[in-house]
């Protein structure tokens, strides 16, 4: 009864996503798993990941609709919550990191955290540079190649890199933005590469839940905290 799709010749799909479509009563429910990881046994044993639950309307559509385009019965107009690539991701992301520049300008809270296992998308990494330019805080996990420069006068001085080398493997893609009152959190399956946000399928999920965002943020405080598995780049 399983229905297998191999998706598309020149599109890898990178998402790790779970969709469960639930009759209650007279109705139907969605029910959406979005990870960062792999559905894999191996993995879960020496990856630190992290996953999101959420029966959240507009992003249960929004994964329905995901499924509907890789199983070839429609495409997808413009998506509600979700950030996808190879659709829009780069530009959302981006427009994320121009509001916190805008309210780093306007002498408000302004900072960005940001943990991927690598950052070599040029887009991005100007953005960041803007961003940190105009005053905001800015602060990356990168696991793995990090083409940003940090710490450069007069470009990316606000900007700080590290890379955690612990027990598990730090594989989980995490993005908080504050931008003066407003956070936005999020997480997903894509590193900020050109091939991730141009020739992959991947998703980025909008973390709403209050306890969820808290336990997110002391995530980064301990990475950001430690002084005894990690180097810096300088």
């Amino acid at each position: 009864g399983v229905h297998v799709v191999y998706g598309f010749p020149n599109l890898k799909i990178h998402a790790k996503a779970t969709l469960v479509v639930r009759r209650e009563g007279d109705e139907l429910r969605r029910y959406v798993h979005v990870c960062t990881g792999n559905y894999h046994a191996l993995n879960a044993r020496t990856y630190e990941d992290f996953c999101n639950d959420t029966a959240a309307t507009e992003i249960t559509a929004d994964v329905a609709d995901l499924f509907n385009y890789m199983t070839g019965f429609g495409h997808p107009g413009r998506f509600r919550k979700l950030l996808t690539a190879p659709f829009a991701l780069r530009a959302r992301l981006i427009e994320e990191i121009r509001a916190v520049a805008q309210a780093a300008e306007a002498g408000k809270h302004a900072r960005i955290r940001i943990k991927v296992n690598a950052l070599t998308d040029q887009a991005v990494i100007e953005e960041l540079y803007e961003a940190s330019e105009a005053g905001a805080e800015i602060e990356i996990v990168a696991r793995g190649v990090c083409a940003l420069r940090p710490g450069v006068p007069g470009m990316s001085e606000n900007i700080r890199v590290r890379s955690i080398l612990g027990r598990f493997l730090e594989h989980s893609r995490v993005f908080i933005l504050e931008a003066g009152k407003r956070s936005t959190y999020l997480l997903g399956s894509a590193d900020l590469m050109p091939r991730n946000l141009d020739h992959r399928l991947e998703i980025v999920v909008p973390v709403e839940d209050s306890y969820a965002q808290q336990r997110l943020a002391s995530v980064f405080d301990a990475l950001l905290a430690d002084n005894a598995q990690v180097w810096e780049l300088r």
